[in-house]
């Protein structure tokens, strides 16, 4: 069970702000709607972070000694990595692991330990066409942890990196009982979550229940809030979450759900240290709109208590 912090512990003392190239509308290694990886990283330093994620595997520079220089000078440091892989397709297992490598050894040179796995979506990021059915059965749920630990182990034992799975819209972890059973079907050692409150309150989940109920799983959280207007389209439309981010599903506080206070304050109540990574998906979006996003975002979340600096001391 978690506990209470230590009455020496600040408001939200155990929880370090960061943020990610998602917030400034980066969802693939390449793409002619994105921002340089450079002006992102000026922009992300000057808006006032720290910390960030490394996003999509390419995005940034892949030679550990291009990405240190890129971020020493500008006081930056990486908090994760960020890695795609469908845990409960045993085709697609050596291809996936190649790729989670390859993040691995990126993420572990730029001295950080956590890799984010996002789930593959189960609709066309682009065209919102399904690829695969939305519901696992019993034996690809069971794999789905299995794998899950078996990889979690092989990043533990190879890298001292840890496992984080991350809830996505439009994948088979979406829901909370989804995000429960993937915690029951898998091993606190190898295997725990990044809680994204955007996407646990897209799939009608409540945030601060996991939290209160399962802290002791959470070991990485991406704070992002949701338009409840937005997220009735979905649900009466059937929208695929390509066509929910144009139409505006991702906001910034304190324009959505969940409360991010609530969230912050909640958080702060675990007896663990948390890297708390903003994103905003903003794909497809023009170049100058993320900069002012992040600044204000910033900026709200410091009054709601989060505005750690040092690097969170977890061995979740």
């Amino acid at each position: 069970m978690a506990t209470a912090p230590s009455e020496l512990r600040t408001v939200a003392g155990n929880l370090c702000l960061g943020s990610a190239p998602d917030s400034w509308g980066v969802w693939f290694p390449e793409d002619e709607h994105q921002v340089p990886y450079t002006r992102f990283l000026d922009e992300l330093a000057q808006a006032g972070y720290t910390w960030l994620e490394l996003g999509p595997y390419g995005y940034l520079p892949t030679d550990p000694a291009v990405l240190a220089e890129e971020l020493a000078v500008r006081g930056l440091q990486v908090s994760g990595g960020t890695a795609f892989g469908g845990l409960h397709r045993p085709e697609a297992w050596d291809e996936m692991l190649a790729h989670v490598r390859k993040v691995a050894e990126l993420t572990a040179a730029a001295g950080a330990h956590h890799l984010v796995l996002i789930p593959p979506m189960y609709r066309d990021e682009k065209t919102g066409d399904f690829t695969e059915s939305p519901e696992l059965g019993p034996r690809q749920w069971a794999r789905f942890g299995r794998n899950a630990d078996r990889l979690g182990k092989l990043l533990l034992d190879e890298y001292d990196i840890r496992l984080v799975l991350h809830p996505h819209a439009d994948s088979h972890i979406q829901t909370q009982p989804e995000i429960e059973r993937l915690l029951n079907e898998s091993d606190s050692r190898y295997t725990n979550l990044c809680l994204d409150t955007g996407h646990v309150a897209y799939g009608g989940g409540d945030n601060l229940d996991l939290v209160r109920r399962f802290g002791a799983r959470v070991g990485y959280v991406h704070i992002k809030q949701m338009d409840p207007a937005v997220l009735a389209q979905v649900a009466d439309e059937n929208l695929s979450f390509g066509e929910a981010v144009k139409r505006g599903v991702c906001v910034s506080p304190p324009d959505g759900v969940p409360d991010p206070a609530e969230v912050v304050d909640a958080l702060s109540r675990l007896d663990a240290e948390l890297f708390v990574i903003v994103e905003q998906d903003l794909y497809p979006c023009a170049p100058q709109v993320p900069f002012p996003i992040a600044v204000r975002t910033r900026q709200h979340l410091a009054g709601c208590g989060l505005t750690g600096t040092r690097r969170p001391n977890n061995d979740r």
